[in-house]
C-alpha cells in the first residue's frame, strides 16, 4: 500500500508560488486639471520633487523614485533631471532645511531671479511637485502559528488590511512662471492572508499602481503640447 506524504518545504514552495500569481483587489482613480497650456519639452528637462521637511505627511522618497523612472522610461517617455542633482545645481533653495512647504511658496522661489535664472541654466523646463502618502486604514483579524510534534509548523486564522494611496503632482512650468495643472492618482486595495496550514498572502499593489498611475498621467499631460 502507498502512502501520502506532504512535505512542509514543498507546501511552502507551493504558497509562495501561489502567492506571486495572485493578489489583492486595487481600484484605482486618477484624474487631470489643466490650467493653461504647456508647449514640448525639445532639449529641456523635468524634475519630480516632494517636500522634504521630515513630518507625519511627508511623501515617500521610494515613490518620487518610482514616479521618476517610470516618467523617464516607456512609451511618451520625458527627459528627467534626476531631485538630487537638481537640488545640488540650486544649492541652497531645495534643501531640506530650505526647501519650499508649498506651492504657493515654490512659486515665490521660483520667481527669485537668481532662482529662476540657475533653474533654466540647468536646462528644466517643468517643476512637477508630488504631495501624498499611502497608508494602512483598516485591519481585521489574525494569523496564528505553532509547531507541531516532529517540527512540523503550521498556521490557522485570516488577516486582511486596506491600504489607500492619495497621491497629487502639481506641474509648474518654470519658463512661463505658472502652474499649469493638477493630476492626481488614488488606488484603495485590500489584502489578506488566509491560514489552513501555510498561510498564502494575498497583496494588494497600492503604492505601485499610483506610482504607475501618476506617471502615466504626468506623461500625458505634458506630451500634450497642443492642449
Amino acid at each position: 500500500m502507498s502512502r501520502c506524504r506532504f512535505h512542509p518545504p514543498l507546501l511552502l514552495a507551493g504558497a509562495l508560488l501561489l502567492a506571486t500569481a495572485l493578489g489583492g483587489c486595487v481600484q484605482p482613480t486618477i484624474d487631470q486639471v489643466r490650467f493653461a497650456r504647456t508647449g514640448p519639452l525639445g532639449d529641456q528637462s523635468v524634475v519630480i520633487l516632494s517636500r522634504k521637511h521630515k513630518t507625519q505627511g511627508e511623501t515617500e522618497n521610494d515613490f518620487i523614485s518610482c514616479v521618476s523612472d517610470s516618467v523617464a522610461a516607456g512609451d511618451g517617455s520625458l527627459s528627467v533631471l534626476a531631485e538630487r542633482q537638481f537640488v545640488d545645481s540650486v544649492f541652497p533653495w531645495f534643501e531640506p532645511r530650505t526647501a519650499p512647504l508649498t506651492m504657493d511658496k515654490l512659486g515665490e522661489v521660483i520667481a527669485e531671479p537668481l532662482v529662476g535664472n540657475r533653474i533654466r541654466d540647468i536646462g528644466v523646463r517643468y517643476l512637477v511637485w508630488i504631495e501624498g502618502t499611502t497608508e494602512r486604514t483598516d485591519q481585521a483579524g489574525t494569523v496564528q502559528c505553532t509547531v507541531f510534534t516532529g517540527g512540523m509548523p503550521a498556521c490557522f486564522g485570516f488577516l486582511s488590511w486596506e491600504d489607500a494611496s492619495n497621491y497629487e503632482a502639481s506641474i509648474w512650468d518654470v519658463s512661463e512662471g505658472i502652474a499649469v495643472g493638477k493630476v492626481t492618482s488614488e488606488a484603495v486595495g485590500t489584502s489578506f492572508i488566509p491560514a489552513v496550514v501555510v498561510p498564502i498572502p494575498f497583496i494588494a499593489r497600492v503604492q505601485p499602481e499610483a506610482c504607475t498611475n501618476l506617471s502615466d498621467q504626468i506623461k500625458s499631460f505634458l506630451g500634450d503640447s497642443e492642449a
